[in-house]
């Protein structure tokens, strides 16, 4: 199970989303007496809860590696989720700076922390997982010919 790379894959891919729901993704800063304004995951129940069935499907599949076209089908639908997550990630980025400057704040500086490239890495190690996975499937088929 864990012998194979694509499981590798898989792990590092929930991981990185669990890294994505321990850290912030956005900063800005309105003035110095001010504390600065974080934008996570776990402030938002939309996207604390995309992450966690991400982390559990990515999870969850490096145990299907019996059942190579549901690990394949479930990595397609991960890697699915993840790019709507990258999407919401950065509607309530904007969605919130929009928010402090309507409300006449000005925003000194603003910048998008490292864990918010993490759903970037999981997309690509999901690809690689599910890259991995047809490879075995066209392994194990071309065998059965074979025989």
């Amino acid at each position: 199970m864990i012998q194979r790379i694509q499981s590798l894959y898989l792990l590092l891919a929930a991981g990185a989303g669990v890294g994505v729901l321990c850290s912030n993704l956005w900063k800005a800063t309105l003035s110095a007496a001010e504390q600065p304004i974080f934008v996570s995951a776990t402030n938002n129940y939309l996207m604390y809860v995309l992450y966690i069935i991400i982390i559990l499907i990515a999870f969850a599949s490096i145990f299907l590696y019996k059942k190579r076209q549901l690990q394949f089908r479930l990595t397609v639908i991960d890697i699915l989720l993840t790019l709507g997550g990258i999407a919401y990630q950065y509607y309530l980025v904007s969605k919130e700076a929009n928010a402090l400057v309507s409300s006449g704040k000005t925003i000194q500086s603003a910048s998008y922390l490292p864990a918010s490239f993490l759903p970037i890495v999981m997309v690509v190690l999901l690809f690689l997982a599910a890259k991995g996975i047809r490879k075995d499937e066209k392994l194990i088929k071309s065998l059965d010919r074979l025989r």
